[in-house]
C-alpha cells in the first residue's frame, strides 16, 4: 500500500503487546496542531488507529475504503456510491436493515459517503455499543458478499436514482458540475463523471459487478478502521482483532497516481436550467491534485481572491459593477488531480458577458496590488480555529485521522498540512496565479433561467445533459424475492452469527449548568468545558420575524446582516479586519421568534470578541452603502428561492398553516415587494424599539471558568442599557377541521415534495416533549416507519421523516418526502396509510425501543460546544428549569402506550393536516384522488389559486 508509515504485528504481538509501537502527539494551545493516537496494522493489511477520550461516554468509528468513483469504468459510473448503499442492506450475520434499525435503537447514528477518492462508513454510539459496531462493520467488510440478491441489487437502484433526482436533477445549477467534468477531463478520466454517475448506468449495474467491485476495493488491505471517543484501548485491541483480524488480504490495495489535466484552449458551455431564476458563471482551471507542493498557495489564492471586502473579486464584481451579491474563489483537489473555481451567482439582470469582464478586471487588479500581508495574516489567524472546531467530535476527530492516514500516509499529516499553509508567501500566490491561471484554459459554463439565453456569455457551446423523461404512471418493478438465509457461508473462527452483548452501561455526567441576572435585565447561562482551548457563546434576542408587519417582511434579515457591516467606530473593513486577527467566527442572524449574536474563537481571544460583539451590538454602523448592497443581495435570494421546489412547498405549508395576512405565513426573507420597501429608518426603529437586553440572554459554553465568564460581560452590562420591550401576544389559527391539499406545478420536475402537517402546542407546554417521543417511532429517523416503508419497502424515495420543530408558540408538526414523479399518488397513499394507522398499531415494543433509544442518545448531547450552547438557549428561549434534561427522562419513563395513542389520536390525525405537494401538474395532478383527503387545489408559487381552463 501506500503508507509511509506501516507498523505489522501479528495477533500474537497484538494480545501480548510484546512489540507495540506506539505514536503519540501531543495537543498544545498555540503550537503543536495535532491529535494524539496509537496506530498499528493487522497482519492483513488494515490500518487500525485509536484516539482515547473520556470527555463523553461514546465512541465513534470509521472505516475508510480507499475507493472512490475514480476506480470505476466508464459504463459502470455511480458503482462505488451505489455500492455504498448495498452495503447497508444485509451481510451474512447481520440481518435486513439492521443498520438503518440497530443504530437509532442504540442511542447512536450512523451514515456513509462516496466522493472521487473514497469511501467511509461511520457510526458514533454510546461506549456499551462498541462491540456490536465492530461486529456490524466486520460483517460487511468480510462476510458481505454472498447474502447479495437481485432483489435487494433491484429494490436499492431506485433509492440511489431518487437521490440522484433530489441532489441534482430536480435543484437550480444541479448539473453544472456534471457537464464541467465532462468539458474538462477526457472521456476515460476517472474524474470525468460525478459520484453519483448517470441513471442509465445505475439502472444497467449487475450482481457481477458487485461481486467483482467487492473483492478488488474491499480488502481491509484497502482501508483504515479509526477508533476515537472513550474505550479500554486493550480491549479494544482485542475486540479489533477478532473481528477483523481473519478477514484476508484481497483486491487491490495501490493507490492511483496522478493524473493532472491540461485544456489547449477555452471551452465555453451553456445551459437553460428550467429551475433557475438567475444567471450563473463558472470559470474552472485544471490545477493539481491534493498534497501537491503548490496545492497550499492556490487554496490561500481562492480565498485572497474572493474573502473580504478587499477580496478583489468582491471590489470589481460586487462592490464597484454590483452584478452580483457575492463572487466565490476556491481551489479543490482531489487525489488524482485538481481545479480552480471561480463561481458568480449573478444579479437576476446581469448578463454574464459583464460578469466575465469584470472577473478578468478583478485579476488585472490582483496583478497591480499584489498580496495584502492583512489578508494573508488573517487567513492563517484561523488555521487554529479551524483545528480544533474540526476536531471537537469524536466523529471529526476520526475523519481527520482516517483521512491523513489513507491519503498522505500517516495521521500526523495534519501537522505538515497546516504548517504548509502557514509557510505560504505572497510571492507564493503570486507564483501559482500566474502559473496556473493567468491567460491559461479554462472550462467556462453560462447556466442561465430557461428562456434568458441572452444572459450567457457570448459563444459557445449547449450543454450536453440528458433530461430523464417522465412516463405517466411509470413505477420502478421490485423484483418479488424475499431475504433468504439460503447462501455458503464465509468461514470464521467463531460463530458470527450471534450478536454480542452490550458492554457496561455508560455512565452520563451532564455538565453543571450555571444561571445569573445581570443588572441589566439579561439573564446569563454557562457551562465550563475544557477538553479544548475554545468558547462558543452567545446572544439571543427575543423578536426577529414574528414582530415584523408583513409589508415589511424580511427586514430583521436584513438588519442583522447591516450590522455585521462595521461600527460605529470601525468601517466594514476595518470589523473584518479584527474579527479576522482574533481568528474568530462571529454571525448575527435572524430567526422566526428571536435574533441570535453568536461567535466561535480561542479561548485566549474570548475576551477580545467578547469586545467586539459588544460594539457591534451597542453601536451599529448604520452604513448606506452596505444597506444597498445588502438590500439588493436580498431580493436577489429571493428570486433563487422562489425556483427552490422544497423552498416553495415551505412558503405554501407556512402560508396555508398562518394564515396569508399572518406574519408567519410570509417567509422569514420577505417578499420581493416587502424587502424593497424596507428603509434605513424601519431599520433603526427596529433596533431602537426592540433590541434590548431585557429581553435577551447570554450563554457561554467552553474552556472559561464561572467566574471568569461572569466577570468578562461587566462592560456589555453596563453599556448594553434596558428600555421597556412590548413583544405583540399573537393568535395563529386553529387546526384544519377537514384535510386541505395544494398543488403548486413545476414543469417537469422529476420528484414530487410532499409535506403535511399542522401546528400543535407551545415549546413549553407539557405535551411538547411527550409528543416528540409519540412522534420518534413514525418518523424521528433512518428506523421510523415512514422511513423503512417509503424508502426500504417501497423505494419511492431517499428519505422520509416526520418531527416537531420546537417553536415558543403553537409548535408545527410536519411529514415530509421528495419522492420520484411517477409514485406520487402512492407515495400519498402511503404517507395516510402509515400515519394513519399508527396510533391502533403502536405496541409496548415500540415504546421500549423508543425509550432506550432516547435514554441512550443523551450520551450524544453534551459532546461539542455547539451543542452544549444549544442547551442553554434551549433553556432560556423556553423558560425551561436548569434540569430539564432530567425530567425529560423522568417523563419518557413514566409514558404509556395509551399515552402515546392519546397524543397521536390529538395531534397527528389526518383530518387536520394541510397537504402541499411541489411537482410536474401535467403527469401528475390529475392522478391525484386520495380517499378520505381529496383532491387538490392548483396554487401558483405566491400561493394564489389558479382556475384551470376548461
Amino acid at each position: 500500500m501506500k503508507r509511509h508509515v506501516i507498523m505489522v504485528l501479528t495477533l500474537l504481538l497484538l494480545l501480548a503487546q510484546a512489540c507495540q509501537t506506539t505514536e503519540e502527539i501531543t495537543t498544545d494551545d498555540s503550537q503543536d496542531l495535532s491529535i494524539d493516537y496509537e496506530k498499528i496494522t493487522l497482519d492483513n493489511g488494515l490500518d487500525v488507529i485509536m484516539h482515547q477520550d473520556e470527555s463523553d461516554p461514546i465512541v465513534a468509528v470509521a472505516i475508510l475504503i480507499h475507493a472512490g468513483s475514480n476506480r470505476e469504468k466508464p459504463g459502470r459510473t455511480g458503482f462505488a456510491h451505489f455500492f455504498e448503499h448495498m452495503l447497508f442492506q444485509r451481510s451474512e450475520n447481520v440481518g435486513e436493515g439492521a443498520f438503518f434499525k440497530n443504530i437509532a435503537e442504540w442511542g447512536g447514528t450512523f451514515n456513509g459517503g462516496t466522493w472521487t477518492d473514497g469511501t467511509v462508513y461511520y457510526e458514533v454510539v454510546p461506549k456499551d455499543a462498541l462491540e456490536k459496531v465492530l461486529w456490524m462493520e466486520s460483517d460487511r467488510m468480510g462476510f458481505f458478499i454472498n447474502a447479495v440478491t437481485k432483489a435487494s441489487l433491484e429494490g436499492e437502484k431506485p433509492v440511489v436514482q431518487n437521490e440522484k433526482r433530489q441532489n441534482y436533477d430536480n435543484r437550480p445549477y444541479g448539473n453544472t458540475s456534471a457537464v464541467v467534468n465532462k468539458a474538462l477531463y477526457p472521456a476515460d478520466h476517472p474524474y470525468n463523471w460525478l459520484t453519483i454517475g448517470e441513471l442509465e448506468d445505475l439502472q444497467n449495474a449487475t450482481l457481477e459487478d458487485v461481486k467483482e467491485f467487492y473483492e478488488q476495493y474491499y480488502g481491509p488491505n484497502n482501508a483504515t478502521l479509526v477508533l476515537t471517543g472513550d474505550f479500554d484501548p486493550e480491549n479494544a485491541k482485542e475486540l479489533i482483532t477478532k473481528y477483523f483480524g481473519e478477514i484476508p488480504s484481497r483486491g487491490v490495495d495501490e493507490p492511483l497516481d496522478p493524473m493532472p489535466v491540461t485544456l489547449d484552449s477555452t471551452i465555453m458551455i451553456y445551459h437553460e436550467d428550467q429551475f433557475a431564476n438567475l444567471p450563473e458563471l463558472r470559470m474552472v482551471w485544471p490545477t493539481v491534485e491534493n498534497y501537491h507542493p503548490d496545492s497550499w498557495a492556490l487554496s490561500v489564492l481562492g480565498q485572497i481572491l474572493s474573502d473580504g471586502k478587499r477580496a478583489p473579486l468582491y471590489k470589481e464584481v460586487v462592490e464597484k459593477e454590483e452584478l452580483a451579491p457575492n463572487a466565490r474563489a476556491y481551489n479543490s483537489a482531489s487525489e488524482l488531480a485538481g481545479t480552480f473555481n471561480i463561481v458568480v451567482r449573478a444579479n437576476e439582470t446581469s448578463d454574464l458577458d459583464s460578469v466575465k469582464s469584470s472577473v478578468f478586471d478583478a485579476f488585472a487588479n490582483f496583478e497591480a496590488n499584489g498580496v495584502d500581508q492583512k489578508d494573508l495574516d488573517r487567513i492563517k489567524a484561523g488555521l487554529e480555529t479551524d483545528f480544533y472546531n474540526s476536531i471537537s467530535s469524536v466523529l471529526g476527530k476520526a475523519f481527520q485521522l482516517a483521512q491523513y492516514n489513507e491519503f498522505a500516509g500517516t495521521p500526523d499529516f495534519v501537522t505538515t498540512d497546516i504548517n504548509n499553509i502557514k509557510a505560504v508567501t505572497k510571492e507564493d500566490v503570486m507564483r501559482v496565479f500566474n502559473k496556473y491561471i493567468k491567460d491559461k484554459p479554462f472550462v467556462q459554463t453560462s447556466f442561465v433561467p430557461t428562456g434568458k439565453l441572452e444572459l450567457a456569455v457570448s459563444g459557445g457551446s449547449p450543454a450536453d445533459i440528458e433530461e430523464e423523461q417522465i412516463v405517466p404512471n411509470e413505477q420502478t418493478a421490485i423484483v418479488d424475492q424475499e431475504p433468504t438465509d439460503d447462501y455458503p457461508r464465509t468461514e470464521s473462527s467463531f460463530d458470527r452469527s450471534v450478536e454480542p452483548a452490550f458492554g457496561s452501561a455508560p455512565l452520563l455526567n451532564p455538565p453543571v449548568i450555571w444561571k445569573t441576572s445581570l443588572a441589566n435585565g439579561m439573564g446569563m447561562y454557562g457551562i465550563e468545558a475544557n477538553e479544548l482551548p475554545l468558547v462558543n457563546f452567545s446572544i439571543r434576542i427575543l423578536g426577529g420575524h414574528i414582530v415584523e408587519s408583513p409589508d415589511k417582511a424580511g427586514l430583521t434579515n436584513i438588519l442583522t446582516d447591516l450590522m455585521m457591516e462595521g461600527t460605529a467606530t470601525k468601517t466594514p473593513e476595518e470589523l473584518e479586519d479584527a474579527i479576522g486577527q482574533l481568528g474568530a467566527n462571529i454571525r448575527m442572524y435572524a430567526s422566526d421568534e428571536y435574533i441570535t449574536i453568536s461567535a466561535n474563537c480561542l479561548s485566549r481571544n474570548y475576551e477580545e470578541t467578547l469586545a467586539l460583539v459588544e460594539e457591534m451590538i451597542t453601536e451599529p454602523r448604520w452604513d448606506a452603502d452596505e444597506f444597498d448592497r445588502i438590500k439588493k443581495a436580498a431580493l436577489t435570494s429571493i428570486q433563487q428561492r422562489n425556483s427552490n421546489p422544497n423552498a416553495i412547498a415551505s412558503m405554501i405549508m407556512d402560508m396555508k398553516l398562518y394564515g396569508k395576512d399572518n406574519i408567519m405565513g410570509v417567509p422569514t426573507s420577505g417578499t420581493t415587494s416587502s424587502v424593497e420597501s424596507i428603509t434605513m429608518d424601519d431599520l433603526k426603529q427596529y433596533y431602537n424599539t426592540y433590541f434590548s437586553p431585557s429581553v435577551a440572554n447570554f450563554h457561554i459554553a467552553g474552556n472559561v471558568p464561572e467566574a471568569d465568564a461572569k466577570n468578562s460581560i461587566a462592560s456589555l452590562e453596563e453599556n448594553w442599557k434596558a428600555k421597556e420591550v412590548s413583544l405583540p401576544d399573537m393568535t395563529f389559527p386553529s387546526a384544519v377541521e377537514s384535510p386541505e391539499v395544494y398543488f403548486v406545478d413545476i414543469p417537469n420536475a422529476k420528484q414530487s415534495v410532499i409535506q403535511i402537517g399542522r401546528l400543535t402546542v407551545d415549546g413549553n407546554d407539557e405535551d411538547y416533549y411527550p409528543l416528540t417521543v409519540a412522534n420518534y417511532r413514525l418518523g424521528g429517523g433512518s428506523s421510523g416507519r415512514l422511513f423503512m416503508i417509503l424508502r426500504e419497502e417501497k423505494s419511492y424515495t431517499y428519505g422520509a421523516y416526520s418531527y416537531v420543530s420546537r417553536r415558543i408558540q403553537d409548535s408545527p408538526w410536519m411529514a415530509s418526502s421528495s419522492v420520484k414523479s411517477n409514485v406520487t399518488l402512492e407515495a400519498l397513499e402511503t404517507f395516510k396509510e402509515v400515519i394513519g394507522t399508527y396510533a391502533e398499531t403502536y405496541t409496548e415494543e415500540d415504546l421500549e425501543k423508543t425509550k432506550t433509544a432516547l435514554i441512550k442518545q443523551n450520551t450524544r448531547d453534551y459532546e461539542t460546544l455547539g451543542s452544549l450552547t444549544g442547551i442553554l438557549q434551549t433553556i432560556s428561549t423556553y423558560d425551561l428549569p436548569l434540569d430539564y434534561i432530567d425530567q425529560q427522562q423522568e417523563t419518557l419513563q413514566a409514558m404509556t402506550v395509551e399515552d402515546v395513542k392519546s397524543l397521536v389520536d390529538e395531534y397527528m390525525d389526518l383530518s387536520n393536516m394541510v397537504y402541499v405537494i411541489v411537482g410536474d401538474k401535467a403527469t401528475q395532478f390529475d392522478r391525484l384522488q386520495v380517499e378520505g383527503i381529496g383532491s387538490p387545489v392548483l396554487l401558483d408559487k405566491e400561493g394564489n389559486e389558479v382556475m384551470e381552463s376548461m
